[in-house]
């Protein structure tokens, strides 16, 4: 048959028909040459008409169908396979239903589809009309599925009719089929179907698949173009003398627009990569493809519709793929994914947009169910980051629960870094929806931290049960930190709460109450008397090295504790007062070691509770004169250490916590002031008392009593100062005693008390004698006591006084205004 005769068995409308330019087919056929099969000539002179009718179409008799049928049986045999696979005649069947009743009392509509087909093409049918509809399933496994609603078009259940279970018993026409809602596992009610099923070729081919023949020849040349333009992943356009020739093809034999975009989005779908250039081909397409099937009055053709239902499910599934995976995608791979996984960049993929643009297309994004999707496929995504960062320290629990132990070092190392890892999977959601390249309704980085957060606690807490902290170590301290790092960085970035969610503090509560606990036991029982080697340490005018050790071991467990107090401050509390014990179990060990020398202090304070009598008692036996043992000196030296430097160092290094825990209604210092009040009331006491004991000294001589002194000598100046002269020996010997045994700071303190107690002893002086007669002597007396302190003090002590410090007490005051007001009179 030659290309200007047409087929016997075909007819033609009588319009004037255009006319091929055979020069131009036949100057492109010869560029093709060197590149097509030898068989496509064959194809082009024996399987073509001649001409193309009017608008690009024929009308098609049964006869032109067979003819076609039979020609098409002698094409290769890969054209044979894909017509076999997309449009077997001998496969072609429908279902006829003619008849629908329903045995409950309201009205109600049934939608019909196939499961093969898209929702929009469900038909709707009324029980009890007697309407009739064909329906063509796609396979044995197919199903029809009826929709019922009510009268107001609320969804009621749903039935599903097996095509399978309908054709293996044809003679069976009436059945029930039962009615299921989506949550109910049981049926809800039932609906009586009358249906017919038949297979019948030559009676319904065209109604499913239209004109085989052309169809088929198309695949058959557009396979041989996409051989030969290298069609693969990333290389998905057909251009150049290819497009000419499908183009040119798909005219002549009318082939419509939608089934040549079909079948290249077919093609494209098989090698699709998750990259922004193949979604943005794909959406293109589909786009136009969805946009024919709205406009046209009689949509497509049931092939049209097959190969768009294929299409669209692979879409849908590269979209999950997409974002699922969206961390994971790489555009300059070939196959759009990472070989190897990677930390997340902080930036979205490119195809992201794409993928969006898709996902719109296909959904209604407006519609709860599609939004709901599309949130579901980035709990995935989530999920699945997981796992890879689970990897990890999945060894490191299943090898503890085996007996196995890791290097705590390195587990807390790693546990460490996951915890770095997701906060970072969540920063780079938040610059991702930063990015402006999501739809409203997408709260990525709650969605996403929703899965992060309570999974990441629930390693945490196994983590935390397998390997237990041994104590408060750099590795353990910087997974607190962490933890409570990422626990306040959800709350800055506005991340919602999740039940179940990191809490740093529920997570190592046991853990820290337990360290402060074994801390205290620890440091308490440093403070016991027996376990201070105190032979042959002490040094005159120093401090015994015990509250060294023992403040040593306080700044060190403070600088330990910070990292608690500065993340979880609620615990500082629980610490100060565990400071504090220790602090009153210092000054308690200090008393105890040195009771010997401390009794006649305490002695002295009791005493004077007895006043006379005790004087008395006394005033028969013979007083030695009392100098300060080097042991009590140590004491008070040890004592003003304590209230001057380590305990105020104690206290700074709390009160620098202070902008950490001012809002977790902690008191600074409620524990730590009690402790120092009760040193300082200890040294002010022991203080009174060592001055006391000196001061009777004096009283107990009867040479260097002051009473006496002034009562035996005359008011002439020379006579005084002879008289004074063994008390000005005595006081002298007492203060160089003094700062013998103390350290410079603490014998101007005793100086200025004992140069004060000495001006009381006046005061009484003048109170018991008022005669003014005394008065010139004492004038001498006093300029005397004022120059032996001063000079002392600054003999003895010179580099630790100041100007405060060498002002007269104000007993001294007080007798010198006293002196001053009568030498006025």
């Amino acid at each position: 048959m030659g290309l200007d005769e047409p087929p016997a068995s075909c007819s033609f409308s009588s319009q004037k028909e255009p006319k091929i330019n055979k020069d131009s087919i036949g100057r492109h056929i010869s560029n093709l040459r060197s590149s097509l099969y030898p068989w496509l000539k064959s194809v082009w002179k024996n399987y073509l008409p001649p001409r193309a009718p009017a608008k690009g179409s024929f009308r098609r008799s049964l006869d032109y169908v067979q003819t076609r049928a039979k020609r098409i049986t002698k094409v290769p045999r890969l054209l044979k396979a894909a017509t076999s696979t997309l449009c077997n005649p001998s496969s072609s069947s429908h279902v006829s239903l003619y008849k629908l009743t329903s045995s409950l009392s309201e009205t109600y509509s049934c939608f019909l589809r196939l499961r093969s087909s898209p929702e929009e093409d469900a038909v709707r049918m009324q029980p009890g009309s007697r309407e009739a509809h064909f329906f063509f399933p796609d396979s044995l496994g197919d199903d029809l599925i009826i929709a019922v609603q009510d009268s107001k078009g609320k969804h009621c259940g749903h039935a599903r009719a097996q095509v399978s279970a309908i054709a293996d018993k044809p003679g069976d026409k009436l059945r029930w089929w039962p009615i299921y809602t989506d949550l109910e596992l049981e049926p809800v009610g039932r609906i009586q179907l009358c249906m017919e099923y038949s297979k019948n070729p030559d009676e319904n081919h065209h109604l499913k698949f239209g004109s085989i023949a052309e169809t088929a020849a198309y695949d058959y040349v557009f396979v041989a173009a996409i051989k030969f333009q290298h069609f693969q992943q990333r290389s998905f356009l057909i251009d150049g003398s290819w497009n000419w020739l499908l183009t040119e093809f798909a005219s002549y034999f009318g082939i419509s627009e939608a089934y040549t975009k079909l079948r290249h989005l077919s093609y494209i779908m098989d090698v699709a990569t998750p990259t922004e250039d193949c979604l943005t081909i794909v959406h293109d397409m589909l786009s136009e493809i969805l946009m024919m099937k709205g406009k046209s009055t009689n949509q497509l053709s049931p092939l049209e519709n097959h190969m768009l239902v294929k299409i669209l499910d692979q879409v849908n599934q590269i979209l999950a793929f997409v974002f699922e995976n969206y961390k994971s995608l790489e555009e300059d791979s070939p196959s759009g994914m990472m070989n190897v996984s990677k930390p997340a960049s902080g930036l979205a993929a490119p195809s992201l947009g794409p993928a969006f643009q898709l996902y719109s297309l296909l959904h209604d994004v407006l519609s709860p169910e599609a939004q709901m999707k599309l949130c579901r496929y980035f709990q995935v995504a989530a999920k699945k980051r997981l796992r890879v960062h689970f990897m990890e320290t999945d060894n490191l629990i299943l090898s503890s629960n085996e007996g196995t132990q890791k290097d705590p070092v390195t587990s807390y190392q790693r546990m460490n870094s996951l915890v770095s890892s997701i906060r970072n999977e969540i920063l780079t959601d938040i610059s991702i929806q930063n990015q402006n390249i999501l739809p409203s309704f997408v709260d990525l980085p709650n969605i996403s931290s929703s899965i992060y957060n309570v999974e990441l606690c629930s390693r945490l807490r196994a983590f935390l049960v397998a390997c237990p902290p041994p104590g408060l170590s750099p590795p353990v301290a910087e997974l607190i930190i962490a933890t409570a790092e990422f626990q306040k960085d959800l709350s800055l970035w506005n991340i919602d709460p999740v039940v179940g969610g990191v809490n740093a503090k529920e997570l190592f509560h046991s853990h820290i109450v337990s360290w402060i606990r074994n801390k205290h036991c620890t440091l308490l029982d440093r403070c016991k008397l027996d376990k201070e080697n105190w032979s042959g340490k002490e040094k005159q005018n120093e401090t015994t090295p015990f509250i060294h050790a023992v403040y040593n071991q306080l700044m060190e467990t403070l600088h330990e504790y910070e990292i608690i107090s500065s993340h979880l401050p609620m615990y500082t509390s629980a610490l100060e007062n565990a400071i504090a014990d220790v602090e009153k179990a210092v000054a308690k060990t200090l008393e105890k070691h040195y009771a010997n020398v401390l009794s006649p202090l305490k002695d002295n304070l009791r005493n004077k509770v007895l006043g006379n009598k005790y004087v008395k008692k006394l005033s028969n036996q013979t007083i030695e004169t009392y100098y300060v043992p080097a042991e009590v000196g140590i004491v008070f030296n040890s004592m003003k250490c304590m209230l001057d430097v380590m305990w105020p160092n104690i206290e700074a290094k709390f009160e620098s916590w202070i902008p950490w825990i001012a809002d977790d209604g902690y008191t600074r210092g409620e524990h730590l002031n009690d402790v120092i009040v009760l040193l300082r009331t200890k040294y002010r006491n022991y203080r009174r008392a060592i001055v006391g004991k000196l001061a009777k000294n004096a009283r107990f001589q009867p040479a260097t009593k002051l009473k006496n002194i002034m009562r035996d000598s005359k008011e002439v100046e020379s006579e005084v100062r002879s008289r004074m002269q063994p008390l000005e020996d005595l006081l002298r010997k007492e203060i160089d005693n003094l700062s013998t045994v103390a350290s410079p700071t603490v014998c101007v303190e005793l100086c200025n008390e004992f140069w004060d107690r000495t001006g009381q002893d006046v005061l009484c002086l003048l109170e018991y004698r008022r005669s003014r007669s005394w008065y010139k002597g004492l004038r001498v007396a006093v300029s005397i006591l004022d120059d032996i302190f001063g000079s002392e003090m600054q003999r003895l002590c010179r580099t630790s006084l100041k100007e405060k410090d060498m002002a007269p007490p104000e007993s001294i005051k007080e007798v010198h205004s006293i002196l001053d007001h009568d030498a006025a009179i």
